[in-house]
């Protein structure tokens, strides 16, 4: 496949740019008003803002336990100024940064104390929340499986790091949804069929609002035999803010239970039986695309009749974030990827691929950002 020059947030007014110029002073704001962190964690915080705006790009100390890693992964970008370094990779160190300056990694009282967890709580406990547990009880059973796909998809939305510098003003919960640019889901069903009852992967991205329409999607797959297993990849640790954890999984899991019927309790006995797995890799907190995976990650999903990967973060990381023309071929661009593969994205930065020359010409007559504003979304399917 061709390439095309790495996405950089060098350019003022880039939306790159915005993203640490705008978006990252305000999340520092809001993480600093959620914990009573002390004065150790605060001036840290306020020095990673300083200097991922004006400063060079300098490694971890050498007691880090991934200092050798992101040694490497930084080879050639150290000592040079943040926005010259690739902006995937640039936010990736934002927030491995950011752990490090509340004392995430520390032993201390703060070590393991997830930054976010006050948004992700206060999503999660909010009443938009018992009105999409109750809605989830009202579909029709013969609409049910596109309209929790659908869920799934828009629920992408929900990312609460996006939503910190978002325009809002269409609802009280996000911006509203006004396109899905490209709609394969009948591909994503056929092969589903054709595995008959296969293992699916879902690497999932936010927590909370997000990870409920998931985890009902992921229900009904299982609950129907269109997927025989389901393996749920989460991260490690936290990371971009609303990224969804193991414990963020079973807070969800728990408010399922509370107040949706028996998805919870059902998704419960698949963990107990194993046809429900949950899984997580270092390799989710890399500053790394998909075509770099590492072997025994390779090797899972290569054993997967599809993976489904959600969100902006995974498209950006599959597809590369780079300034591919938008109509570049989303098979060409995934071609590397060890399965079928599908992406659920609610478009929140500049790459996108796989669109028709026409729509592109539309959408930018529009003279909206809808490459950023999380107005359009993309359900684009790949079957290997």
């Amino acid at each position: 496949m061709p390439t095309a020059p790495v996405i950089r947030s060098d350019r003022p007014g880039s939306f790159p740019w915005t993203v640490f110029h705008e978006r990252h002073p305000e999340l520092i704001r809001r993480v600093l008003a959620a914990l009573p962190y002390g004065p150790g964690e605060r001036a840290a915080l306020e020095r990673l803002l300083a200097e991922s705006t004006a400063g060079v790009l300098e490694p971890l100390g050498a007691d880090a336990h991934d200092h050798a890693e992101w040694l490497a992964w930084g080879e050639g970008l150290w000592g040079r100024p943040w926005g010259q370094a690739p902006f995937l990779w640039a936010e990736n160190w934002f927030h491995r940064r950011l752990l490090e300056a509340t004392g995430y990694f520390r032993a201390g009282a703060w070590q393991g104390v997830d930054p976010f967890g006050p948004f992700k709580a206060a999503e999660l406990a909010s009443p938009a929340v018992d009105e999409e547990l109750a809605a989830l009880g009202e579909l029709p059973p013969q609409d049910r499986a596109d309209a929790l796909l659908t869920s799934a998809l828009w629920g992408n939305r929900a990312d609460l790091g996006f939503r910190l510098t978002a325009d809002t003003a269409d609802t009280d919960d996000g911006p509203r949804a006004t396109g899905l640019l490209v709609d394969q889901r009948a591909a994503l069903w056929e092969v589903l069929d054709r595995a008959g009852g296969g293992h699916l992967c879902v690497v999932a991205d936010n927590a909370g609002r997000e990870l409920l329409p998931d985890l009902a999607l992921i229900d009904h797959l299982l609950a129907t035999g269109l997927a025989g297993s389901v393996g749920l990849y989460l991260k490690p640790r936290p990371y971009f803010v609303s990224d969804a954890t193991t414990a963020d999984l079973l807070a969800t899991l728990e408010r399922l239970r509370a107040g949706a019927g028996p998805i919870g309790d059902r998704l419960w006995q698949a963990m107990n039986r194993g046809t429900l797995t949950v899984r997580t890799h270092p390799f989710f907190c890399a500053p790394l695309p998909y075509h770099d995976l590492p072997a025994d990650l390779r090797a899972e999903f290569a054993g997967a009749a599809l993976t489904v990967l959600k969100g902006d973060l995974n498209y950006r990381r599959l597809v590369g974030d780079r300034e591919w023309p938008p109509t570049t071929g989303f098979g060409a661009a995934v071609d590397h990827f060890p399965s079928p593969v599908a992406a659920l994205r609610t478009l929140k930065s500049d790459v996108v691929v796989g669109l028709p020359a026409t729509l592109v010409a539309d959408l930018d007559r529009t003279g909206t950002p809808w490459r950023t504003d999380g107005h359009h979304a993309v359900l684009q399917v790949h079957p290997g």
